[in-house]
């Protein structure tokens, strides 16, 4: 086992992130290694792996074997629970300068068991000028032993003086059929599911994974699917959106509470709450702290989670017109929802390709929205008023 076996279909990166941990292990002890660097860049398209491939490197780097994947610093990194490794996302739209500031002060400091302190920064896209000015200066000047891991879909995105500080390492799609072997061959899943699956999740391995092993997963995806086609009436549409979100949000209340109570049972268990001695108020005291850094990185993962969880549903519809406008434009090519082929094929018959354009401009938007802190029942609300169309009662009802 090892932290790389996730990746797939990337063997050149990760050979090189192989090759790269292992000059950071001479690097540790005075040797030199010219294959580490402080900074790196990992690019790639949703699915690729980008953030797989940054935190391996980062639990190959902080693991005594080179990755393993079977230490408890590697089981650490993995959990996002080790204390030399950090992975930020941005809670808004942008990083934001005073955040940036703040994590560059925690960038000085020096790793507390391990050679290396490592900053997984994701998005790295969303820096606007004066906070990449802000990350500029500590990768111009970097601590002797935190690296940063920088994550983009494309090296475009990045400005040119964050890039030019980095090393640039590019993942491509992994084909649908490389992920469903993996599917296949680590997890066991039927072929013909796991083919399934990687079709529907349009080659993002996660959703695959979730897809192939979870029917309520496989039942909420059939829900969205059904909803343009069942947009009757306008008041159809807000029904429909605020389905989406309590859904979302209940999804997402399932996945962080159980991890919500473990972190919080662990902070009270390592300050010994319920003892008493000597130093208690003090103690007391940095537990409160601990409990309310707790609380705002718990908000953080909440939001990051709830998220996720509107970009499955907005990803779901984008490929249902995908495939709309794959009939009206006669292309022969393989339907991402071919079992829903007949309704499909029902609305492409109703409009041309422009309109079907149209509403995949608005899911984009509807995104754009969401990622702006705009109210998501009023971002899907506007969408699904966009999506309906009267002409499909007469045709589906």
């Amino acid at each position: 086992m090892n932290v790389f076996d996730s990746l797939i279909g990337q063997e050149h990166a990760v050979e090189e992130m192989k090759h790269a941990a292992t000059d950071a292990a001479k690097v540790a002890i005075g040797e030199r290694g010219d294959a580490m660097t402080h900074a790196w860049l990992i690019t790639g398209p949703p699915g690729s792996g980008r953030s797989t491939l940054a935190l391996a490197f980062a639990a190959s780097l902080i693991c005594p074997n080179g990755g393993c994947g079977e230490c408890i610093d590697c089981r650490n990194v993995a959990a996002g629970v080790h204390p030399d490794v950090e992975h930020i996302v941005p809670e808004g739209i942008n990083y934001k300068v005073e955040a940036t500031r703040n994590l560059i002060e925690r960038a000085s400091l020096l790793p507390t068991r391990s050679p290396w302190h490592v900053i997984v920064v994701e998005d790295v896209d969303r820096f606007r000028i004066d906070a990449a000015s802000t990350l500029l200066k500590s990768l111009e000047e970097p601590p002797p032993a935190t690296v940063w891991l920088l994550c983009a879909p494309t090296v475009d995105d990045v400005f040119p003086t964050i890039r030019s500080r980095c090393r640039h390492v590019a993942l491509t799609s992994p084909t649908f059929a490389a992920i469903s072997q993996q599917l296949t061959a680590r997890f066991g899943i039927d072929p013909a599911m796991a083919a399934w699956a990687t079709r529907a999740a349009q080659g993002h391995i996660g959703r695959a994974r979730a897809l192939a092993t979870d029917e309520s997963v496989r039942l909420r995806r059939k829900q969205i699917l059904d909803i343009p086609t069942n947009l009757r009436v306008v008041s159809s549409c807000f029904d429909q959106a605020n389905k989406i979100v309590a859904s979302a949000n209940a999804d997402a209340d399932a996945i962080v509470t159980p991890l919500d109570q473990e972190d919080d049972q662990d902070i009270r268990t390592a300050f010994g709450e319920g003892a008493e001695g000597k130093g208690l108020k003090t103690v007391e005291r940095q537990m409160k702290s601990a409990l309310k850094d707790l609380d705002d990185r718990a908000k953080s993962r909440r939001r990051r989670v709830l998220s996720d969880q509107y970009d499955r549903v907005l990803l779901d519809l984008t490929g249902y017109y995908r495939d709309v406008l794959v009939i009206q434009s006669g292309a022969e090519v393989e339907l991402v929802n071919e079992e829903l082929r007949e309704s499909i094929e029902r609305v492409a018959s109703v409009d041309d390709e422009s309109a079907t354009l149209r509403r995949i401009a608005a899911i984009t938007e509807a995104r754009d929205q969401i990622v702006a802190n705009v109210n998501p029942l009023n971002a899907f609300e506007s969408l699904l008023v966009s999506l309906r169309d009267p002409r499909l009662t007469a045709i589906v009802g």
